[in-house]
Order: structure tokens, then C-alpha cells, then sequence
């Protein structure tokens, strides 16, 4: 495949069989609403049951003792083993333990530790006309055809307004942004209300900051990063996007905004989402460049999308034989960029934007990248279970009484009978050492 590709992004594998319920796309076109709900809650999906693509459920249950012994001491694995966290979580979590890792993986745990009862009283405080009005509006728009959000009235629908007007409420600042919708949908899914909250605030102010609020300075920044990546990686792709008139910005945001959810069949979403809480951005990054390559990638390919509505419906229509997770996520994970390549060029696009740019200037500094830093960074805030740094404490002792410095006794010339003879016991009372030592020797001078 990668030859008839033309150009050797990532080295890829044959496609397999698609078993996924998909996102937004297989809601507005799926069956009728009482149909069997696949593995994944969607009704009507076509993942009742695990395909040829998915790891056996031996290597599955192998693969979960792994993360509860890994979860059991958090600390330690961070602290000594991240490497087998990271190559685990490019395995995939397994769908039970998603919802114990991935409040560890952003630090969530931590954050929901040290405020106890903000978020409850978060949800209980009255939100914002304004955006309340706004979040109601989108509530059914997050996945109707999930049992979850089917009914208005539904625990899905009604925690993901408490979720969301929460996040309004924590950050007035920033308010709510349409996108946080199918994010919080998502962590729903697997989490409690509250646990769901603080992955939202880790997402969007540690992961992602700058990219919901009013002015997504963030953004605009990671476009520009994109195209630069695209102009090095992919410079056929690069040329036909500047001809056709498809700037980063007409595609890009749907999928770094949303985190793929609405974008990738949902297993792959999932997939995504895990090696994006251990790794940070860099995974989002490296899905784009590997979705323009299957897109666009052929000279076959770019001569089927003379025009800018062509190639957009080419970059919305990938084939979902070529989305199925395992394939895709290999490619995803050979995709010829590390942090320290991103880190780099987001400095150069960085020194280039323009001064009169309205808005805030973007802050890269505050993005982590992933859990090992996200970890790092609470540790050394001394934020593990107390909300103090935790410092050592030296504590000296000064002796019970001073003692002088004992001087080698002058023995030219003396004899020792008067200090052999002493009988063993404690100090006798009188003068001080040096004195009755004087007197303790017979003077035989010769």
C-alpha cells in the first residue's frame, strides 16, 4: 500500500474488514432507533460482537492484569516505568479499565482529590442564561444514536449539560465552545459526572489551552504547524491543497477540536483518545497527516479532486476499511515525527505570526505533553494527596552538655601509674578535664 501511495509517510498494512460503529456520520444516515445496541452503546452499530481485527480475549485479559497492576502503584509505574505505560497505551486499554486510566493518565484523579465537592457544587450553582441556552440547544446534536443521549430526559443528556455548564462556570473566562460537546460525550461514556468534568478540565486547559476559548488562539497556531509539517512530509499533498484553495483551517479544527470523535469510527476514537492522554498533542498531529495521506496520497487520488469541494468530500469519505483500528493506528504511530520535531517547528511558525493578530498570543509553553509530564508537573507542585508541597524536614540535635577537644597528653618523660591505677567509673566531680588530668600524672622528669 505504501508504494501505491506514492509517498512514504508511514509504512502500511493491508486493510481489514470494518467492525466499528462509526461517529457522526453512521448517526445521520443510521437504522431506526430499536435496533440491538452494539458493544460500544450505539444502536444498530455493527460491533455487537469483536471482528477479525480485534485482539483475542486471552491477549485482551492478559492486557488488563497488566493495567491493574500497573494502576495498583501509580506513582512508582510513572515514576520508573513509563515506557511500558506508553507502549501500552499504543496497544489499546482495554474497554474495562478505561475508565480507572484514563482519569490517572491526564492527572484528573489528582485535580478531583485536592478540590472535593467543587464540582457539586458546580452543578448545583446556576449557570449562564446565555450559555445554558446555548448548551441545551447542542445537547441533542452529541451522538443521538447512542443509548445514552437518546432521550432529552436521559442521564446522558442531563449529565452532559451538568458537565458543561460546570465547565462554565469553573472558567467564565473562556465560557463553553460547541466542540467541548462530543469531548464531554465521550468521557461520559466511561465516566461519572464528576470524574468527567475533571478530564474535560485537564483536556482543555493542560492538553489543549488556548484552543476553546473565544479567540482559539491555539488554533490558528497548530494550522500553521500543520501546513509546515504537510509542506515537509507530504509535499505533492502540500501543492495540490495551496492549488485547490484548502487551507488548514477549513478541516482541521473539526478534528484537533473534537479529538477525532466525530471523525474516525468510534474504536478507533477510542484508540486515539489513548494514546493521546499518554503522548499529548503530538497524536493529534500525526492522525492528520496520516488521514490527508489516505485521502490524498496518489497521483490517482489528487486527479479525482480538481476543486476545493472535491478534495474536502475526499478528506470527509476515506474509506472505513482504511480506518479500521489496528491498521490505522500503526500507521498513526510510524508517522515520521516526534516531540521534539513538533516542539521545533511550532517555535518557527510562533517567531513568524504576525504582531497585529487580535487576540491574545498563543502560549505553547503551557501545553503538556502527555502524562509523563502532566505527572511530573504535579509532583513537583507537590500536589500527591496533599495540597502542600511535601518537604523534608531536617532536624538537629545539639548535644546534651559540650564537651572540649581532647588534647594528647605530653607523655615525655611521665609515667602512666597514677592513670593506669584509676578505677573505671563515671567523671569525678572538680575541675574541668584538663586540669585534673594534670594532676593525675607523677612528674619524673629527669
Amino acid at each position: 500500500m505504501a508504494q501505491a501511495l506514492g509517498e512514504d509517510l508511514v509504512q502500511t498494512s493491508e486493510g481489514q474488514d470494518d467492525s466499528s460503529s462509526l461517529g457522526s456520520d453512521s448517526e445521520l444516515s443510521g437504522p431506526g432507533p430499536y435496533r440491538q445496541a452494539d458493544r460500544y452503546g450505539f444502536i444498530g452499530g455493527s460491533s455487537a460482537e469483536p471482528g477479525p481485527g480485534h485482539p483475542p480475549a486471552d491477549l485482551i485479559r492478559q492486557r488488563e492484569m497488566k493495567w491493574v497492576e500497573m494502576t495498583s502503584h501509580w506513582e512508582k509505574t510513572m515514576s520508573r516505568r513509563y515506557k511500558k505505560v506508553k507502549m501500552q497505551c499504543r496497544k489499546g486499554i482495554p474497554s474495562a479499565l478505561r475508565a480507572r486510566c484514563w482519569p490517572l493518565l491526564c492527572g484528573a484523579h489528582v485535580c478531583q482529590k485536592n478540590s472535593p465537592g467543587t464540582y457539586q457544587e458546580l452543578a448545583e450553582a446556576p449557570g449562564d442564561p446565555q450559555w445554558m441556552e446555548t448548551i441545551s440547544r447542542d445537547l441533542h446534536r452529541q451522538f443521538p444514536l447512542h443509548e445514552m443521549f437518546v432521550s432529552p430526559q436521559g442521564h446522558g443528556q442531563q449529565g452532559l449539560l451538568q458537565v458543561l455548564k460546570a465547565y462554565t462556570l469553573h472558567r467564565p473566562e473562556q465560557g463553553y465552545c460547541q466542540a467541548q460537546g462530543p469531548v464531554a460525550a465521550v468521557l461520559l461514556m466511561h465516566l461519572p459526572p464528576e470524574e468527567a468534568f475533571w478530564c474535560l478540565v485537564q483536556i482543555c486547559e493542560v492538553y489543549l489551552p488556548g484552543y476553546y476559548g473565544p479567540h482559539m488562539e491555539a488554533v490558528q497556531l497548530d494550522a500553521e504547524v500543520f501546513t509546515a509539517l504537510l509542506r515537509r512530509l507530504l509535499p505533492r499533498v502540500h501543492k495540490h491543497l495551496q492549488q485547490v484553495g484548502v487551507g488548514p483551517l477549513l478541516y482541521l479544527p473539526e478534528w484537533f477540536l473534537c479529538l477525532f470523535a466525530r471523525s474516525l469510527p468510534f474504536p478507533t476514537v477510542l484508540r486515539v483518545w489513548d494514546a493521546f492522554l499518554s503522548e499529548g498533542v503530538k497524536v493529534l498531529f500525526r492522525v492528520g497527516l496520516t488521514l490527508v495521506r489516505l485521502a490524498l496520497g496518489t497521483t490517482e487520488q489528487r486527479l479525482a479532486c480538481p476543486g476545493l469541494l472535491e478534495t474536502l468530500g475526499a478528506l470527509r469519505a476515506i474509506p472505513p476499511t482504511q480506518l479500521q483500528e489496528e491498521v490505522f493506528m500503526s500507521q498513526v504511530h510510524s508517522v515520521a515525527l516526534s516531540e521534539h520535531d513538533l516542539q521545533r517547528e511550532i517555535r518557527v511558525q510562533l517567531a513568524r505570526l504576525p504582531e497585529s493578530t487580535s487576540g491574545p498570543p498563543p502560549r505553547p509553553q503551557a501545553r503538556l505533553p502527555g502524562a509523563q509530564a502532566i505527572f511530573e508537573a504535579q509532583q513537583l507542585a507537590g500536589v500527591r494527596g496533599d495540597t502542600r508541597p511535601e518537604v523534608p524536614q531536617i532536624v538537629v540535635q545539639p548535644p546534651e552538655e559540650p564537651r572540649p577537644t581532647r588534647r594528647k597528653p605530653q607523655t615525655r618523660g611521665k609515667t602512666f601509674h597514677g592513670l593506669l591505677t584509676r578505677p573505671r567509673g563515671p567523671p569525678l566531680e572538680g575541675p574541668s578535664r584538663s586540669h585534673r588530668g594534670s594532676t593525675s600524672f607523677l612528674d619524673t622528669r629527669f
